[in-house]
């Protein structure tokens, strides 16, 4: 392999790095490292129209698809599995998808950025994907504003 061929290797190769990390950051802007360690949390919309995070449930880092229209919170089993959830009873859960059982559990902290509440509601959802529901049992205990394109929850 001559010197000429190799450079425009590594070139090409740096330039789709740098555009799926662009892509990544356009995608989710909002990881937590971004979301910064105050009382207020700032989420940018993605370019589907929802407000996607990076969370920690029980000190786990997990994708969450913040939604102010749900009641609770909503994961899956195997992220139940993988944070040792036992379940307290089932419930009758009202999805996009239609009507299911799921399985109450006791969340011991959630936190987004620098905000964080602990003994939270949620359900485990059978066939619910890999993005956790965040629902009103942990954001009905914060003040949420949406305002172009901006989510803002602060600790009350």
């Amino acid at each position: 392999m001559n010197k000429s061929t190799f450079f425009g290797m590594v070139t090409w190769l740096a330039l789709l790095i740098g555009l799926a990390l662009l892509f990544e950051a356009v995608l989710n802007p909002n990881k937590t490292e971004n979301l910064g360690k105050g009382e207020t949390v700032v989420l940018e919309r993605g370019p589907d129209g929802q407000y996607h995070a990076e969370a920690l449930i029980n000190g786990v880092k997990v994708n969450v698809l913040v939604d102010t229209g749900a009641t609770g919170v909503a994961i899956s089993k195997q992220l139940a599995d993988r944070l040792g959830l036992k379940s307290t009873g089932t419930i009758r859960a009202n999805t996009a998808t239609g009507e299911s059982i799921g399985y109450a559990v006791r969340l011991a902290s959630v936190r987004l950025g620098g905000i964080e509440a602990s003994d939270v509601g949620a359900a485990i959802v059978p066939g619910l994907g890999e993005e956790v529901l965040l629902g009103m049992s942990f954001l009905g205990r914060m003040d949420i504003r949406l305002y172009q394109g901006r989510m803002t929850i602060k600790n009350r």
